[in-house]
Parts: C-alpha cells; structure tokens; sequence
C-alpha cells in the first residue's frame, strides 16, 4: 500500500500544530513513516545563507529539505546537503526547473540531489503530460516524494478534480510503490475533506485502464497519517 499523507500547508497554511492536530490528537512527529522540509518558496538573495544554516539543522535529525530551483542562488551554499537536497519541478511562473532539460541541467549541478515531482506543476506546464514522462524517465532513481494536487491558472493547490485525476493516471506507473505521495490540495477552508482527498488520490495514483475503460475512484484504509510534509 502506498504511503499517502499531506501538507501541513494545505490543511492549515502557517500553522503546522492545527494541521497534525488534524490528522491526529497527537503532536508527535516520530509517529510518521515519512517526513519531510519545503524550504520557504521566496525570500531575499541576502537571507539565503541565514536559511540554509536553518534547513541544515533540521537534516541532523534525518529530515530531507524540498526545494524550489528558483530560490537557490548561490549553489555552494547547498552543495553541503547532498542527497538531503531534494529538487522540485517548477509551475509556469517559474524561469528554470519546468522540464526536463531544465531538470538535467539542475541535476548536473546537484549530482547528489534527489527528486521531487509535483504532478500539478508538470500538468500545468504540460496539460498532454508529455514532458511529466520525460522528466520521470529522466530522474530514474533519484526520484524520492511526489506533490499531488490540482494546480489552477493562478498556481493554486486546488483539491483534485476528475482532470488531475486522469492526467495522474497516466503516468502513475512510472511511479514506485515505495515513493511517498505528499497531498498539497488545499482544504484549509472547507474546500474538501482529508478523507474525500485520500480516496482522489488513491484513485489517480490506480492505472489508467482497466478492461473495462477507466478506474473509478475507490476507497481506502490508509491512514492520512502516514506522510507528513511541513
């Protein structure tokens, strides 16, 4: 079964107690199979090294930082995290990080890096996802996490809707058992429930096809607990 959880973001954005308080009574992070850093998605090129000592210190206790291409501006200074350094795919907004010729050269600079892939990123990029495979077939192995959400025109995290479901689906083989599924799909005010997002992603993480045409959404067991990205 895959491990599926959320971001503490997307259940209550700037309050990560609420959020596991949401998924569970306890606020005990050891209880998780998986955790995971974003690091901040804008700051001043004169805070950088101020937030990367900050991020550093959260990889001693075996936490990986997940990273926007676009907020590295001195590569030196995260050279040092190694394959604590995990490289996200960029939305539309973004100059560099969309594809995957964008990725390879990032990687090139990063040889230990890992990979992130934000499926509502690359769909938005690419609604065909053509260039979701490209970069999946690219990243191989360094493949670590995926984002999953509907990413609207303004780059919102949306819940999933049928399309995201779909667009999911087409590419849900080419990703491991093992890979943990981080939900960004914001419910913060009421817009779905922990559990309506679990069954979408269960559903378009399924294959495509099936003899009879495409997969219906199905229930699940596993527990919204189980992946926590903060």
């Amino acid at each position: 079964m895959r491990r599926i959880g959320f971001s503490t973001g997307a259940l209550a954005k700037g309050d990560f107690q609420r959020a596991l308080t949401a998924m569970r009574p306890s606020l005990d992070v050891a209880s998780y199979g998986y955790v995971s850093v974003h690091a901040p998605t804008r700051f001043p090129e004169a805070d950088e090294p101020a937030v990367v000592s900050l991020l550093k210190k959260l990889t001693t206790i075996g936490w990986p930082i997940v990273v926007h291409p676009d907020v590295i501006f001195n590569d030196s200074l995260w050279l040092g995290f190694g394959d604590d350094l995990i490289l996200e795919n960029s939305d539309r907004r973004k100059r560099s990080g969309r594809t995957a010729e964008d990725m390879d050269a990032l990687f090139s600079r990063f040889p230990r890096a890992r990979f992130c892939f934000d499926v509502g990123h690359a769909r938005q990029v690419d609604p065909t996802m053509t260039e979701a495979h490209l970069i999946l077939q690219q990243t191989g192995d360094r493949l670590c996490q995926v984002h999953l959400s509907e990413v609207n025109y303004f780059s919102r995290h949306d819940p999933l809707s049928s399309a995201a479901i779909e667009a999911t689906q087409r590419i849900a083989p080419m990703v491991p058992q093992d890979v943990p599924i981080i939900l960004e799909t914001l419910i913060d005010q009421g817009q779905s429930t922990i559990e309506a997002e679990i069954r979408r992603a269960t559903a378009a993480l399924q294959p495509m096809f099936s003899g009879r045409g495409l997969i219906e959404p199905v229930p699940t067991s596993a527990p919204p607990d189980s992946v926590l990205h903060n």
